[in-house]
């Protein structure tokens, strides 16, 4: 099982309880950021799983330059998961090239038609 913290939303005493909480149920956390800062922030409590969400919380805007900023700089032996625009195949492959591990996908299964269909998209396997 995995729970979701999103360091944004979390102090560092949350952040390093919400984790420490975590580890103790067996669970393990996908640790959301969005900025340098955050990422920082994250390396504190030792993850497992880093997200780097692409959408601005303020502006709900995604900017996919995050993935090439950030992923980058999270270590290879972590897993490194891409979060939040990625509706195309280029979109994963442009991940893929900054260094992601995984991705999070979620509105644009949703909106599909056929969401098994467009996750073979995806993942490049049509």
């Amino acid at each position: 099982d995995i729970i979701l913290l999103i360091v944004a939303g979390l102090s560092d005493s949350q952040l390093n309880e919400y984790s420490a909480l975590t580890s103790e149920l067996g669970m393990r956390a996908l640790v959301e950021v969005h900025t340098h800062q955050e990422l920082e922030r994250a390396f504190a409590i030792s993850p497992e799983i880093i997200g780097i969400n692409s959408r601005n919380l303020k502006t709900l805007e995604v900017d996919p330059k995050a993935f090439a900023e950030l992923l980058p700089e999270i270590p290879a032996d972590l897993i490194r998961v891409a979060e939040s625009g990625i509706s195309q195949r280029s979109e994963v492959e442009f991940a893929q090239r900054h260094g992601a591990s995984a991705i999070l996908v979620g509105e644009a299964l949703v909106k599909a038609g056929d969401p098994k269909l467009a996750m073979r998209d995806l993942l490049g396997q049509r």
